[in-house]
């Protein structure tokens, strides 16, 4: 029996060859609303950071529990569960002789304040051990955000690693705008603590050199300069008369 469009033997030889087509084109709209997803949760956490940084409390302190939440949902959610994130203990060991790199220049950051008389305490009434837990946090909450949330999102968008770490470097300074020593500082920081996950892949090592040079410059830089480490409006917001007495009296 030969096949005739009658007897439906060429409607289904034409689906069988049409199939791998219709399947590459589904695979390829995927991929496009998977990136179109990504661009837009990358925008949206982004955004929220920006607003948060210069939103005046009390409102602050709740943008800034959305922004974490979101940030943390969609990060996690959208990771590429075949490779680890940097939470784990992969990569731990390797990676551990960046703590005695971020202790040296912890120490060279004080030797070099304490002979330009700008070395002081911290600020707050919070006690030492406090300050320097909470701080730590915090640090290993910003490489979460810079590392997972943005440097690899960039990557799955199509990046090349040079591109995406420039650009997650820039996008991670922006944000500390307009404090004249986070903003370059943080664009050196970035760019090196990129290359660093890219190569080891964990966040603790990162994370702990981060809290070292971000203490060193709490106690080196003097607060009328540095406004106590605050970025956005609250830089902007610092006392003025506060700023000019700290600065003369280093």
């Amino acid at each position: 029996m030969r096949p005739t469009a009658s007897n439906g033997y060429c409607n289904m030889a034409s689906l069988d060859s049409t199939h791998p087509i219709a399947a590459r084109m589904s695979g390829a709209a995927a991929a496009q609303a998977s990136r179109r997803r990504e661009l837009v949760e990358l925008f949206v956490g982004y955004g929220l950071i920006l607003v948060v940084v210069w939103t005046p409390r009390p409102a602050q302190n709740v943008l800034y529990w959305i922004t974490v939440a979101w940030i943390v949902v969609t990060g996690i959610l959208a990771r590429d569960r075949s490779r680890p994130i940097g939470l784990g203990l992969t990569g731990l060991r390797e990676s551990l002789w960046i703590v005695p790199g971020g202790v040296a220049l912890f120490f060279i950051g004080m030797w070099i304040a304490a002979w330009a008389h700008t070395l002081h305490r911290l600020y707050g009434p919070l006690p030492l051990a406090m300050h320097v837990l909470t701080y730590g946090i915090w640090a290993l909450i910003q490489q979460f955000i810079l590392q997972v949330y943005v440097l690899l999102r960039l990557l799955r968008l199509g990046l090349s690693r040079p591109r995406a770490i420039g650009v997650a470097a820039l996008m991670f300074a922006v944000a500390h705008i307009p404090n004249p020593v986070l903003t370059p500082a943080v664009i050196v920081w970035g760019t090196v603590s990129c290359l660093l996950y890219l190569r080891y892949r964990n966040l603790y090592a990162i994370a702990l050199a981060h809290g070292m040079l971000g203490m060193c410059l709490a106690i080196t830089v003097p607060n009328g300069i540095n406004h106590h480490m605050r970025v956005g409006l609250g830089y902007l917001m610092y006392p003025t008369h506060r700023a000019g007495l700290e600065l003369t009296s280093r």
